[in-house]
C-alpha cells in the first residue's frame, strides 16, 4: 500500500493559498490522506494539519531575514522532527527556497520523494542553485512558461503546469455589491493600494502610498481602496492609514478582497510580486512599487540579475508598467504616474490590453489539478521518475 500521508510546505501567502488549493485537489483524488506540514490560514481552512504557522517564518528582504532567524531555525527543527516522526510517503516544497531547499536535503536523506511546486527564481540570481535541486528534488513543477527549458538543460525532471492564479484570480461580488462593502463611491475614480502582505515590507511602503493618495487629492475626487492581505493585522493596517492619512484622503480598508479590489479599481499601486500577476490577469493598469532596506538593497543589486523587477515587464519583455525601486519609490512619483493614468484613458485601455495579452504565458488553466495528478502519480510510484531525454 503506498502512503498516503503528504508533508506540504509553504512560507508565504501565495505559496499558502496554492498549497491549499492543492490539498482540497489532493483529497478529492485520494480516498485518505494525511497532509500535514507549514502554512497559514488557507491551508488550515482547508483541513491541513499545520505544524508550524507560516507566519512565524514568513520573511521580505535579504538582510532582514537575520533577525528573524532563530525563529526560523526552531520552526525547521520542528517540521524536521515531524517528518521523522510521521515518515510521510512524499513531500510537496511551495516556493520559499531559502527554507525549502534546506528541508530537501534534510528529505533527501530520510529517502522522502520531493515535488517542488513553484520554482525558485533561478533565471534571476543563484543560478548554482540548479546543482542542488538537482541533487535533492525528485520533479520540479513550474508555473512559467520559460522556466521548464531550464530544468531540463539542467537534466531536472520537470513539468510545467501553468499558474494557479489563472483560475484564481476572479471577483467574488459584483461591483455594486464590492463598493458598497468597502464604503465606496461608485462615481468616483478608484485606486487600489496594495503594499504588500509582510508587516515588514507593508512598513516600508504603505506611508508613501498613503502620502501619494494625499498628493493625488489635492487636485481631483480620487478614493482609495486597500485590500487587507490575510497575513495581515486588519487593526494594525487600519492604525497606519489613521496615522498617515487621517483626514486627507478617502481611504478605504476591505478584508479578503484582493481580487474584487483589483477587478473593480481604476488604477492599482502595486508592491511589486505576485499580486503584479494578479493585477494582470485582472487587465488592472497598474503602478509597481518596492522598497527594502538600504542594505537589502544593495546585496540583491550585486546578485540580481534581471532586465525589469516585476514579473508582468519580465514577460512582456519590455517596460509594460512603470517600476518605481527603492530611491525612485517617492510619493510625487507614485502620484504623478497614477495622475497619468487616471487622466489618459487611451493609456489606460493599451495597458490593460497588454496585460492581458500576458494571460497566454500564464498557461490555459488547471495548474493546480495537473499538479495534483503530477503528486498522486509520484506518491504512487514511491518517487519514482525519469530524467528527461
Amino acid at each position: 500500500m503506498p502512503n498516503h500521508s503528504i508533508l506540504i510546505v509553504a512560507g508565504e501567502r501565495s505559496g499558502d493559498v496554492y498549497g491549499a488549493e492543492l490539498a482540497k485537489a489532493l483529497r478529492e483524488r485520494l480516498r485518505s490522506v494525511e497532509i500535514f506540514g507549514c502554512g497559514g490560514d488557507a491551508m488550515r481552512q482547508a483541513g491541513v494539519e499545520t505544524t508550524v504557522d507560516a507566519h512565524a517564518i514568513s520573511t521580505a528582504g535579504i538582510v532582514e531575514v537575520i533577525a528573524r532567524l532563530p525563529r526560523v531555525l526552531r520552526a525547521f527543527r520542528v517540521l524536521v522532527e515531524a517528518v521523522d516522526r510521521r515518515r510521510p510517503g512524499l513531500a510537496v516544497l511551495i516556493d520559499f527556497p531559502d527554507f525549502n531547499l534546506r528541508l530537501a536535503r534534510k528529505l533527501k536523506r530520510r529517502k522522502i520523494p520531493v515535488v517542488y511546486f513553484v520554482s525558485p527564481q533561478i533565471w534571476a540570481w543563484r543560478k548554482g542553485r540548479l546543482k542542488q535541486i538537482r541533487a535533492t528534488v525528485s520533479k520540479m513543477l513550474c508555473i512559467f512558461d520559460f522556466e521548464e527549458a531550464i530544468y531540463r538543460a539542467a537534466g531536472i525532471p520537470v513539468e510545467y503546469v501553468g499558474h494557479p492564479l489563472v483560475d484564481l484570480a476572479r471577483p467574488q461580488m459584483t461591483r455594486e455589491g464590492f463598493f458598497a462593502q468597502a464604503g465606496l463611491d461608485g462615481s468616483r475614480p478608484t485606486v487600489a493600494l496594495l503594499p504588500g502582505s509582510r508587516a515588514k515590507e507593508v512598513g516600508h511602503i504603505l506611508p508613501t502610498l498613503l502620502e501619494a493618495a494625499r498628493l493625488l487629492t489635492l487636485d481631483r475626487q480620487v478614493q482609495f481602496v486597500i485590500p487587507i492581505a490575510a497575513t495581515l493585522d486588519s487593526t494594525w493596517v487600519d492604525s497606519m492609514v489613521k496615522k498617515f492619512a487621517a483626514g486627507r484622503a478617502a481611504i478605504h480598508t476591505v478584508a479578503h478582497a484582493t481580487h474584487d479590489t483589483l477587478h473593480y479599481s481604476d488604477v492599482a499601486v502595486v508592491a511589486s510580486g505576485t499580486a503584479t500577476v494578479e493585477a494582470a490577469l485582472h487587465e488592472r493598469p497598474m503602478v509597481v512599487v518596492y522598497r527594502v532596506s538600504p542594505l537589502t538593497w544593495l546585496v540583491g543589486k550585486l546578485l540580481v540579475d534581471v532586465p525589469h523587477y516585476s514579473m508582468v515587464n519580465l514577460l512582456a519583455g519590455k517596460p509594460l508598467v512603470k517600476e518605481l525601486m527603492q530611491s525612485n519609490f517617492t510619493a510625487t512619483n507614485v502620484a504623478t504616474h497614477v495622475q497619468y493614468l487616471l487622466d489618459h484613458p487611451a493609456a489606460r485601455d493599451t495597458m490593460a490590453r497588454e496585460l492581458g495579452a500576458l494571460r497566454t504565458r500564464l498557461g490555459p488553466g488547471g495548474a493546480i489539478a495537473r499538479a495534483a495528478e503530477a503528486v498522486i502519480s509520484m506518491l504512487k510510484s514511491g518517487g519514482t521518475t525519469f530524467a528527461p531525454s
